[in-house]
């Protein structure tokens, strides 16, 4: 499947046009034996398409306005457009009063000419790590789609319309792994950013401490060419050679309970890191296992959720996802002198960590210890706390660090999706995705 940096490519030498490619993104969403019904909430198929033949006159007059100018992207239910609500999901927001703005990230897609393809689903008002949406469907991975397994989420219509071509990257949120984990489970690259590096004017909050946006394509050099449009700054990558790279492995937590795909992706991906020469240092990092009694009555993301939804959770709890309203009320129950021991064991811990990981270039884990489970299997509420504990334990760690991080597709051709973490601390993106191409390079060439 061509990428966004591919097409970039193409189109740049006139191999091709941006028209072809977004023409093929709304087939393939409004393509009724697929999942653009579920994957989309608002499709914007002419607009896009005015948009893509008004860059393909730029790229031919040679002044287009970006390298993905006339590129087929969506952006997730969390971010404002003029003259619509913002539903985030919800049947809640269903009949809110329209945005009177387009959010920040928004006006930088329609400043670089990127063609919107549409709004993405979502989990409720992105809170779990599932993908599941009762409202409006449930987008179906793309890994043995006949089975009905789940995305992940939250953002999970922006790894579905990614994996199924509707569009070549998307837009999405990461409060704990929201971009990450959908990347993971459908075979995609997510990278969140460090939180700053992108402003988050209108865009709907979960938690405002730990809230980030970031990007799902396919590859790397699509995820920075993505970040590149939308981030307050470009990021410049450097070439860099793994016989020089020093990567901790946490030995705390984010190994428990790997199943035999995950296990056997992992040790493969570690291994053929190790043949190209990196330097793989196991790290006790005891300091991670502390963050489950930091979160153990809902933490920073149960308190900060709480104070938005307290209205909406109780003069209308019927009009939210069950599962959702759970996680929500969990906030309720936490005061003001509570959420304010969590920010200061935040910081502590924070500094406690980075100062753990000085002298690496990065640390590597599972994405998430598991592959995607089936809709069936979420239908108990006990099983559906589980795993969605379960997909956001590591992810989360890197939200808390207020770090970055990508996610890459680790498993094997023709195998269930598996993804690779490379996460620092703050501040290092640029460093991050540039040791993140190398790492793709082995990994793809493992395939």
């Amino acid at each position: 499947m061509t990428t966004l940096w591919q097409a970039s490519q193409q189109i740049h030498s006139a191999e091709a046009h941006p028209e072809s490619f977004t023409e093929a993104a709304l087939s393939a969403a409004s393509d009724i034996n697929g999942e653009g019904k579920r994957v989309f909430l608002s499709l914007y198929a002419e607009q896009a398409l005015l948009t893509s033949q008004q860059a393909g006159a730029r790229w031919l007059a040679g002044k287009p306005k970006s390298a993905i100018d006339g590129l087929p992207v969506s952006i997730k239910d969390l971010f404002d457009v003029a003259n619509e609500a913002t539903t985030a999901g919800s049947n809640l927001l269903a009949s809110a009063q329209p945005a009177q703005q387009n959010a920040t990230i928004v006006n930088r897609l329609i400043q670089a000419g990127a063609a919107i393809v549409g709004k993405t689903n979502m989990t409720e008002f992105a809170y779990s790590g599932l993908g599941i949406n009762p409202h409006y469907g449930t987008p179906a991975n793309p890994w043995r789609r006949d089975e009905k397994r789940i995305p992940g989420g939250s953002s999970s219509g922006a790894a579905v319309a990614v994996s199924d071509g509707m569009c070549l990257a998307a837009v999405g949120t990461d409060t704990g792994g929201s971009v990450r984990i959908p990347a993971a489970l459908c075979g995609l690259t997510g990278f969140k950013p460090s939180a700053r590096r992108i402003d988050q004017t209108g865009t709907l909050p979960l938690s405002t401490s730990l809230d980030s946006i970031g990007v799902i394509a396919h590859d790397v050099r699509s995820c920075w060419l993505l970040d590149a449009v939308i981030a307050d700054a470009p990021l410049t990558l450097s070439e860099c050679d793994l016989t020089q790279a020093r990567f901790a492995i946490p030995q705390t937590r984010v190994l428990d309970g790997l199943d035999e795909n995950v296990s056997h992706a992992w040790m493969n991906a570690l291994e053929r890191l190790r043949t190209a020469g990196a330097t793989l240092v196991e790290l006790p990092l005891e300091a991670l296992a502390e963050l489950e009694s930091m979160n153990a009555r809902g933490g920073i993301t149960a308190y900060e959720s709480w104070q938005w939804h307290q209205q909406g959770a109780q003069s209308n709890p019927e009009a939210y996802d069950p599962q959702v309203l759970t996680r929500l009320q969990r906030g309720s129950l936490l005061t003001d002198q509570d959420a304010e021991a969590l920010y200061q064991q935040r910081a502590a811990w924070k500094n406690k960590v980075e100062a753990e990981l000085t002298g690496f270039d990065g640390m590597l884990m599972p994405t998430v210890p598991r592959v995607a489970p089936t809709l069936a299997e979420l239908d108990n509420s006990a099983v559906y706390m589980q795993i969605n504990a379960l997909m956001l334990r590591n992810p989360s760690i890197i939200n808390m660090l207020d770090g970055c991080a990508i996610s890459l597709p680790c498993h094997q051709a023709d195998t269930a999706p598996v993804g690779l973490m490379l996460a620092s601390t703050q501040g290092k993106d640029a460093q991050l995705l540039s040791w993140a191409l190398a790492i793709e390079i082995i990994l793809i060439r493992g395939n």
